[in-house]
């Protein structure tokens, strides 16, 4: 982000910058540059899928280290896409790079920096549940950080080379000198060591007018500004890096124009030099501080005015524009209204298997459908991976007689009870079934029973076992010596298969909270941080496939054993349900998209292991019967009333029960 190459030309003259004690004043904190700091500075896993308990331990501590030292952090994230699309080419390429790692990850393991799926719904969560101050901006928040840091006289923390050209009083901190872990005391009084930039310092060093350095971003190249090189003659003798010899060249100019002029000589543009110089004018342009519109919104709670640039403000209702600004809603909400356009998650997976985002479109569907009811001709074009290329792929928005009835300008206020039928249709699940568990279960598993529907091809029970206990574990989990030494022998390299069932999961998720929002919440919000956790999921599937028990490998209590079966017999009638519908036909295949299989009750059978009791399940009646296991656990699951009144006439189908011991376990 931001000005090519700076950071590093900082890093080498790291005089500039000035050591600080932290402690006592306001700080703005550009929210989506600390989330990739934060999370890839951590060695968090990034190739199973994420470590969200882990990250969400992080931010805590992050936080608790700021109030110790008595900081006042406000947080701004990013929203939606520039609507000019300034940046298109740079959007562009990064997604295109993205694709190109996230495949390179899958192969060798490494670490390449791809943001898990879920992270920024962690992050959002944890700050709003720590009551820390957080607004999320119509746009791009760079421009409305500087601002707000500008009125308060209160310094930035971020790692975005911008925040070097921005007039910023109180200077900047980069993310990476922040010491936060390693709070000192001084007397009574604590605070975080750091280094601070101010744009004096860095023009003094150089020797070039503050003026100037707008102009000097520019003919950089910025986020903004895509030029040919230039070559400036070095004045010195020893070699220099290109940024050093622009900064070398500006030494002459007084004023920008004089500069841009100049450069333009260079580059010999006669014929183009009014495109170019309208460009380099826009990359400046950014630079200029307009009145900060966070103010009031963290001072009294006013949402700003959407921005005037917009020549669609009317599309985007005053409720949804207040749910936005608190972070209580996606951005990607304002690309669908002002542009017809969605960018989709790129997790770590292989060029070879089908983009993840395949499973949930169904559900991105009825969101288009919601947000463009008035404009049904019109598609959204999903930015997705198709093999190791970028695919711009027109979605058609789906609309149902209910959704019909429902204008985005009162959606917000329609009957709870109809709000959530649209999301629970949408999941192909039923509310009656969803009742039995805790409200912040119910949005998980009816996401669960929609992926093992849909995901391709569709998971077998150990994992989905696997996801269910790690949603239990988060706050019981204690591993035992056995899956400890499990963790340490683990290779860095996630099973792709897995990996890809999972990622699948992860973004029915994602996008089903995403409706949920849009719905004005008729499900709780789940606790993100809980439902996921990488390398304990990966690792609960390798011990499952090489037939070892889990009771041998967890210590758990009786309550978490209570509600992962509820969350698993829940599941298993839903879907039980799924497949007598699906029994009707062509028509119910259609319209599911998918092939006539009955993957549930392969599912189901999956129970048992032997094909000779699958035969005996797959020809009586289901009944359910309470097995009291280590005279402690009282384990519900389906046995068939055929395979009961047999048991004594087949002995050896006895022994291989006895010797499964816990089946769902």
């Amino acid at each position: 982000m931001g000005v090519q190459g700076l950071a590093t030309l900082l890093d080498n003259h790291r005089r500039i910058y000035r050591d600080v004690e932290f402690r006592r004043r306001r700080l703005v904190i550009d929210g989506a540059n600390l989330i990739y700091l934060l999370y890839f500075e951590s060695g968090l896993d990034q190739n199973h899928g994420g470590e969200y308990a882990a990250f969400e331990n992080l931010i805590e501590r992050l936080v608790t280290a700021l109030r110790t030292c008595e900081v006042e952090p406000y947080v701004v994230l990013d929203g939606g896409s520039d609507p000019t699309d300034k940046k298109l080419e740079t959007v562009t390429q990064r997604a295109k790079d993205r694709i190109r790692r996230a495949h390179r990850a899958a192969v060798d393991g490494g670490k390449v920096n791809i943001l898990p799926v879920l992270t920024m719904w962690v992050f959002r969560q944890t700050l709003i549940r720590l009551k820390v101050p957080i607004a999320q901006c119509f746009g791009e928040a760079d421009r409305e950080i500087a601002a707000l840091a500008y009125e308060w006289q209160c310094p930035v923390l971020s790692n975005d080379s911008d925040f070097y050209i921005f007039n910023l009083p109180a200077g900047m901190m980069p993310i990476s000198y922040f010491q936060w872990a390693d709070v000192n005391q001084k007397g009574s009084k604590s605070y975080i060591p750091c280094k601070r930039y101010y744009i004096s310092s860095f023009c003094i060093y150089f020797k070039i007018q503050c003026q100037l350095l707008p102009t000097f971003a520019a003919l950089a190249g910025n986020d903004y500004v895509k030029l040919q090189k230039i070559q400036f003659a070095p004045k010195a003798n020893k070699p220099l890096s290109r940024l050093e010899e622009l900064l070398c060249w500006l030494e002459d100019f007084e004023e920008p124009q004089e500069a841009l002029e100049a450069a333009m000589e260079l580059m010999g543009a006669k014929n183009q030099k009014k495109e170019m110089l309208q460009s380099l004018s826009v990359g400046i342009e950014e630079y200029q501080l307009p009145p900060s519109s966070l103010t009031k919104f963290f001072m009294h709670g006013v949402v700003p005015q959407f921005p005037e640039e917009s020549q669609q403000v009317g599309l985007i209702p005053d409720w949804i524009q207040r749910t936005l600004m608190q972070a209580r809603m996606t951005g990607d909400i304002l690309d669908v209204l002002l542009l017809h356009r969605m960018s989709l998650s790129t997790p770590v997976s292989h060029k070879d298997l089908p983009s993840v985002n395949l499973t949930s479109r169904p559900l991105r569907q009825v969101m288009y459908g919601l947000l463009l009811g008035k404009e049904k001709s019109v598609n959204v074009e999903e930015r997705d991976r198709e093999g190791l290329q970028l695919k711009f792929t027109p979605v058609k928005p789906v609309f149902s007689q209910r959704t019909q009835q429902l204008e985005l300008n009162s959606l917000h206020e329609a009957e709870l009870s109809v709000r959530l039928k649209v999301l629970l249709e949408a999941l192909g699940v039923q509310e009656e079934l969803l009742n039995v568990l805790p409200p912040q279960l119910r949005l998980p598993v009816a996401v669960t029973c929609y992926w093992c529907i849909r995901a391709q091809p569709p998971p077998d029970l150990k994992l989905l076992k696997s996801l269910l206990l790690g949603m239990c574990l988060k706050d019981t989990l204690r591993l035992s010596a056995a899956v400890e030494a499990e963790s340490r022998c683990c290779h860095q390299k996630a099973d792709t298969d897995v990996a890809h069932a999972f990622s699948q999961w992860q973004v029915c998720m994602k996008d089903s909270m995403h409706l949920n929002q849009l719905l004005d919440f008729p499900l709780p919000e789940p606790d993100t941080a809980g439902l996921y956790q990488g390398m304990l999921i990966h690792q609960l599937v390798h011990v499952m496939r090489t037939g070892r028990r889990l009771k041998c490998f967890l210590k758990t209590d009786q309550a978490t054993v209570k509600r992962y079966h509820e969350m698993l017999s829940v599941i298993h009638q839903l879907q039980s349900r799924k497949v007598s519908k699906f029994s009707e036909g062509e028509r119910i295949a259609k319209a599911q998209r998918q092939p006539l299989i009955d993957h549930t009750n392969l599912q189901l059978f999956q129970l048992y292991e032997d094909e000779d009791v699958a035969t005996e399940i797959r020809s009586s009646a289901w009944v359910e019967e309470e097995l009291q296991l280590d005279d402690q656990l009282m384990v519900k699951t389906r046995y068939i009333a055929k395979e009961r009144r047999n048991r004594c006439n087949k002995v050896e189908l006895t022994r291989k029960e006895e010797r499964r011991g816990i089946a769902l376990l």
